[in-house]
């Protein structure tokens, strides 16, 4: 019997540190003694340079145009302790859907059984959090991926993100879509920002699955090119995304969803506001507030 593969896919809204997350995740496993490929769905290509000491690597699309008949291999790089790279690359600019980018990609890699050929433990696909575009929902509505994460902030633009990913989740649930793992907490510093996304999980039917402060470790690592895990191996930081990945590991039952329609999710956030004036003005303490 062939060795099955989990298949995760980690969403978010441009800008919320999900490929920073993603490729601490990777690093962390690969670390841990797992084979792991992480394939880059985002059309800036650049989800696994941190993977590779800052290096870009030719994409799956630049590839096709340059050849047709692309032998998928040549899509695969290595970076950090052996881990597989891949990134799926998007359109000239202004021209074309950059999700067609990601069917593409998967389309050939699934066809020439490169996942099974690596003998994988895992693959994770790092996606833009807009699931309006149908490649982008390609890991959620073919099944692709099992368990489909998201990373978001306590900032409403990271939730309303995170929402409309529980709704495609939902929409795909009945025709053999990937089902919920739960939601990674990102910058959360401060115990009113772990407050408002615990409510969030809690008003959706899903879960933290870890907390992820904002550390001044991760710019560094950045910087150099690196993800925490192998800059900074021994920091607080670094042990936070192996806590999350071990966490990833152990996980084997996801769920659907229940998001908020954008009459009770504007409420949800108008009363959260609410909350955090009196706080501000001294009406209320921070107990009562729920922080």
């Amino acid at each position: 019997m062939a060795k099955k593969i989990k298949q995760i896919a980690i969403y978010g809204k441009g800008g919320i540190g999900k490929s920073t997350t993603t490729s601490n995740i990777s690093a962390a496993l690969v670390e841990a003694g797992y084979k792991v490929l992480q394939f880059g769905c985002d059309p800036k290509s650049d989800s696994t340079n941190t993977l590779r000491d800052g290096k870009y690597i030719p994409t799956v699309l630049d590839l096709l145009r340059k050849n047709p008949k692309v032998d998928a291999h040549d899509a695969i790089f290595q970076g950090f302790q052996g881990v597989y790279c891949v990134e799926a690359g998007g359109p000239a600019p202004g021209v074309g859907c950059a999700g067609r980018g990601i069917i593409t990609a998967v389309e050939l890699l699934k066809n020439q059984n490169i996942f099974e050929e690596l003998d994988l433990d895992y693959v994770i696909f790092d996606v833009l959090g807009d699931v309006v575009c149908g490649g982008f929902a390609v890991p959620i509505r073919e099944g692709i991926a099992e368990h489909v994460f998201t990373v978001s902030s306590s900032d409403f633009m990271a939730v309303y993100a995170a929402n409309n990913l529980m709704k495609g989740i939902k929409k795909y649930s009945n025709t053999g879509g990937a089902l919920f793992g739960g939601i990674i907490a990102n910058s959360i510093n401060s115990p009113y920002q772990q407050s408002i996304i615990e409510d969030f999980a809690k008003r959706t039917g899903t879960e933290v699955v870890e907390s992820v402060p904002r550390s001044i470790t991760v710019t560094q690592a950045e910087l150099s090119g690196r993800t925490t895990i192998e800059a900074a191996p021994n920091s607080v930081q670094a042990n936070v995304y192996r806590r999350l990945a071990r966490k990833i590991h152990e996980h084997t039952q996801s769920r659907v969803p229940s998001p908020l329609d954008i009459d009770e999710l504007r409420q949800w956030s108008a009363d959260w506001a609410d909350q955090l004036l009196a706080i501000e003005s001294g009406e209320v303490k921070g107990e009562k507030a729920g922080v």
